[in-house]
């Protein structure tokens, strides 16, 4: 059976559990907000509202997810390697710059085997009116690694992004 505390009288619990929620609940519009849509505009001086400053212009934002284990049993991609890749296949591509990041992921592969492996993050930022014709580049990206490396798949996430440079 749990004790409450001796110094905190039911009304003191109630009042701190309220401005608790209160304090979660003021968090909850951003939590909620959703690609596509502006900020809300924050309170200004005296509880009016202002405009929010909107930075930066649309850019089409592309995470690209690659694995390091070889479901061959061969060994595991290098970091020496992936760099000779990005160098070979994705700077030509994307020339006006990337990002990498290393990882750790898991995934249920073909056999229902739940891998877990040393991976990289590869993050490209192109304008919004590009989509087109660089999702053929990117397509030949994860082409180009999944047979370099016997891969079953290199994970591709896409979303609507402001940037400002």
């Amino acid at each position: 059976m749990a004790r409450s505390l001796p110094s905190v009288r039911p009304r003191t619990r109630l009042a701190l559990a309220v401005a608790g929620g209160l304090l979660l609940l003021g968090g909850a519009p951003a939590a909620y907000a959703t690609l596509g849509e502006e900020p809300a505009a924050p309170a200004g001086a005296g509880g009016a509202v202002s405009a929010a400053t909107v930075r930066g212009k649309t850019y089409r934002e592309t995470r690209l997810l690659f694995g390091t284990e070889r479901p061959d049993g061969g060994p595991a991609v290098t970091d020496a390697q992936f760099m000779a890749f990005v160098d070979q296949e994705v700077t030509p591509r994307f020339p006006d710059g990337l990002t990498v990041q290393d990882g750790r992921g898991q995934w249920r592969d073909r056999n229902g085997t739940i891998e877990r492996e040393r991976s990289y993050e590869l993050i490209l930022l192109y304008p919004q009116s590009e989509t087109g014709v660089r999702d053929a580049l990117i397509e030949r990206i994860r082409e180009a690694y999944e047979t370099a490396y016997a891969q079953e798949s290199v994970g591709r996430l896409d979303g609507p992004v402001r940037a400002d440079f």
